[in-house]
């Protein structure tokens, strides 16, 4: 007898729907899986087999053949063995197969026959809306995150006994609902309140958050650059509907939502530690699964100890921070994933951290300090909107007890940038902060005064600034203007975003 499930396979942050095909045959028992599955996939026949068993199904002693189709897509995850186990009830004649019509399925299931989470539920439930599907059944561990979407009704499953009774009585417990409205959290932790002196870093991380610019701190050991980007979410406004969505489903496909856990709207803070490989920063590996620049996506992805990061792994954050995309390549297939993420790093000014400080303290030779330095290239450099410098902060000042400005007042302006940008760029699609919108746009169609071009141009000249950073820094002047409150580009607007360029050229 033959049996067809409907499910579906991840690729990405997408799904494409996958028929799991099973004949049970007369013959020597034993399973046979084809359709290009991966070996978690291969593994489901053991899972599936003692689940059935233990769940108070019998498992005939059937020549039985699982097809995923289509064959040609490759099969990656544990959330086959759901529909596995009810195609080899319908196949051997256990369930009716009009009991499962137009319904999807996904799951891991345990040895016991309980239904366990799995990953890339968002991306299932679009799939399944998408197709027509009459209902998704997935484990109830996942409920919250497929909720995010309206329009196709959800069932959530605990264990296999009470799905199968269910789809029996043709009353499969579905929520049909509206999406799912998500609360704004207001970020917890560290608050710019604590922080004492840094005025000049303050400033160039509120611009960052403003605008999306890339920030990089340069200090020596010890004088906040690691406790200011810790405070930086802390002024990030809450995503949108549309960022939500993309953030849930990247971290769901890269298994760093928690099961069970409530969907929140506080921005992505990812931080890897400086020994991470390419594959772990890029994406890649089996499946392949997203990196931290597309887990940091519509957040923040801070690398502290930047210059100890090798420099192929640095650089391959090139294509990434231009495109807002990265493209992982197989010989099989190819997958690609969101990487709009803003850039934070902090790195010392030389190997042993004290260069430009008093005389004697550095003992870094020239040669030293030109090699460490150029971990950094050019066109990275160039990629990056906000150069600042964080010096000590005295004892003195250290004593004072007078509070510094809240992240909540901070945050405020940041947000009202923000607004303006909304509405600045709504007719631009794709378009949501200044680090996104093309340069020329902003010097054709933007406010800029006179004096404020003048300026630019007299400025990019003396630094001989690239194209790209010419364009980086009007888009930095607008986040400046907007952080003002004004509705043209001034030319302290744009003095200001001069102060964060390197006062030396950039290779390119």
């Amino acid at each position: 007898m033959l049996a067809a499930i409907r499910s579906g396979a991840v690729l990405g942050i997408e799904a494409a729907p996958v028929t799991v095909e099973v004949d049970a045959a007369p013959g020597l028992p034993g399973w046979t899986m084809v359709g290009l599955p991966s070996g978690s996939v291969k593994e489901a026949r053991d899972r599936v087999g003692a689940a059935l068993v233990n769940a108070g199904f019998a498992l005939p002693p059937r020549r039985w053949t699982i097809n995923l189709s289509p064959a040609d897509l490759r099969k990656e995850g544990t959330a086959f063995d759901l529909p596995i186990a009810i195609a080899v009830l319908v196949a051997s004649g256990q369930l009716a197969a009009d009991a499962v019509e137009g319904i999807w399925f996904a799951g891991e299931l345990g040895l016991d026959g309980s239904v366990r989470p799995i990953r890339g539920t968002l991306p299932l439930a679009r799939a399944a809306g998408t197709t027509g599907a009459r209902a998704l059944a997935l484990p109830a561990a996942n409920i919250d995150e497929a909720a995010l979407l309206r329009g196709i009704p959800l069932a959530g499953i605990t264990d296999l006994a009470a799905l199968v009774r269910a789809l029996k009585t043709r009353r499969l417990p579905c929520l049909d609902h509206d999406a799912q409205v998500v609360g704004i959290d207001l970020p917890s932790g560290p608050d710019f309140a604590e922080v004492v002196g840094q005025v000049k870093p303050k400033r160039a991380l509120e611009i960052a958050a403003a605008g999306g610019h890339n920030c990089l701190m340069v200090g020596p050991p010890g004088t906040g650059k690691t406790m200011l980007a810790r405070r930086l979410p802390s002024i990030l406004p809450p995503l949108d509907d549309e960022a939500l969505l993309d953030v849930v489903a990247i971290h769901s496909v890269g298994g760093v939502l928690p099961p069970g856990a409530a969907p929140t709207r506080v921005p992505p803070f990812r931080a890897p530690h400086h020994t991470v490989s390419l594959a772990g920063l890029i994406g890649g590996g089996p499946g392949p699964r997203p990196g931290e620049v597309s887990l940091a996506h519509r957040g923040v992805l801070f690398l502290d100890e930047l210059l100890e990061l090798p420099r192929h792994v640095l650089d391959a954050m090139r294509q990434p921070l231009e495109d807002g995309r990265v493209v992982i390549a197989r010989a099989a297939q190819s997958v690609g994933f969101p990487s709009r993420f803003l850039l934070l790093g902090a790195a010392n000014p030389c190997p042993c951290g004290f260069e430009g400080e008093p005389a004697g303290t550095c003992r870094c030779s020239a040669s030293e300090v030109a090699r460490y330095r150029a971990r950094l290239s050019g066109p990275l450099a160039d990629r990056i909107d906000l150069h600042v410098r964080v010096g000590v902060v005295s004892l003195h000042d250290l004593d004072r007890s007078a509070p510094a400005e809240s992240s909540a007042t901070i945050r405020a302006r940041v947000a009202a940038a923000r607004a303006k940008q909304a509405e600045r760029y709504a007719s631009l699609p794709g378009v949501r902060w200044n680090a996104e919108v093309p340069g020329r746009w902003l010097l054709t169609e933007g406010a800029i005064e006179p004096a404020a071009r003048a300026l630019l141009r007299q400025m990019a000249e003396q630094l001989r600034l690239s194209a790209r950073a010419f364009h980086r820094t009007i888009r930095v002047a607008q986040t400046v203007a907007d952080l003002a409150g004004a509705d043209a580009v001034h030319p302290d607007h744009v003095a200001e975003a001069f102060l964060f360029k390197p006062m030396e050229p950039v290779p390119v």
